[in-house]
């Protein structure tokens, strides 16, 4: 029996010994890796707070529109951009906003809307928005601005309408030779995809007249 207990001292110092090398290193690993799930874990929440949050204020944006309440439409588009910046909540609410604003005549803070989008939005709702901005800008005729939103790089999907207002930019200042290479690098972009959009592109294409 002393035999027994005699080894077991020995597991006991070695395990002492082992502990006095290696136990902070060990509890630190133990306590990084607890505040590493626990800090997912809040972050997980804090996502999926946020997001609900977002909803609920691009909800009463949806509101605000249906009734053309152009102070409230501005309102929770304003408190998206602040609060919620980071979701797609804020910049689809940023675009619905601009279009609201632009049809009340209110081209300044339409601007302003699609500006904050072209810069913060991701993927294709950034796209969407230098595409209206630009659009905008065309009307006013501040034809360097739109053609600085048009040169951005963009995903290959907006090609064709990228192209083609880079080609209505260029017409309206009188260039007919670069709005004639946007257009027709539109229609070879789009090309094996027929429909009324080809057809118009074709259309401003012939407009410009021939090559000289």
């Amino acid at each position: 029996m002393a035999h027994y207990d005699l080894e077991e001292q020995e597991q006991i110092d070695t395990l002492k010994t082992w502990w006095k090398m290696y136990g902070n290193l060990v509890t630190g690993v133990v306590v990084a890796a607890s505040i590493g799930v626990i800090g997912w874990q809040g972050w997980n929440w804090h996502q999926r707070s946020q997001s609900a949050q977002a909803a609920a204020i691009y909800g009463v944006l949806e509101q605000a529109v249906a009734t053309s309440d152009a102070q409230k439409v501005k309102a929770a588009a304003g408190e998206l951009a602040e609060k919620f910046g980071r979701t797609n909540y804020a910049s689809l609410g940023a675009l619905v906003a601009a279009k609201q604003s632009f049809e009340a005549g209110d081209l300044k803070t339409a601007k302003a809307q699609l500006a904050w989008a072209a810069e913060n939005a991701k993927d294709e709702l950034k796209d969407l928005a230098r595409l209206r901005l630009a659009a905008v800008q065309l009307d006013e005729k501040a034809y360097d601005e739109a053609l600085k939103q048009l040169d951005a790089a963009h995903a290959p999907a907006f090609d064709v309408r990228f192209l083609e207002l880079k080609g209505d930019v260029l017409s309206a200042q009188g260039k007919k030779p670069e709005a004639r290479a946007a257009y027709k690098g539109a229609l070879e972009k789009g090309e094996g995809k027929p429909g009324p959009s080809r057809e118009l592109l074709q259309q401003k294409l012939d407009g410009l007249g021939e090559a000289a």
